[in-house]
């Protein structure tokens, strides 16, 4: 998945939190972490946009309206 020119990335996706929403830089992402190891991400690291979000018995697709699809590896 690549970013649109001028959208802030890093190299997990994003300034957001995959969990929350929250910007990255905002403290008390503990909860997130831990949840990010039984869960698909929720919202796109790139804009914070909820995404859609399919789980499978092998694995899951989310995908964000402006910045694409993610799977898990």
């Amino acid at each position: 998945m690549t970013a649109p020119v001028g959208t802030p990335t890093r190299e997990d996706g994003g300034p957001y939190c995959d969990q929350c929403g929250a910007p990255d830089s905002v403290a008390g992402h503990d909860r997130c972490a831990a949840r990010r190891e039984l869960e698909p991400p929720r919202f796109c690291p790139a804009c914070a946009r909820r995404m859609v979000v399919q789980v499978d018995p092998v694995g899951w697709r989310a995908r964000c309206s402006r910045h694409g699809e993610r799977t898990s590896s």
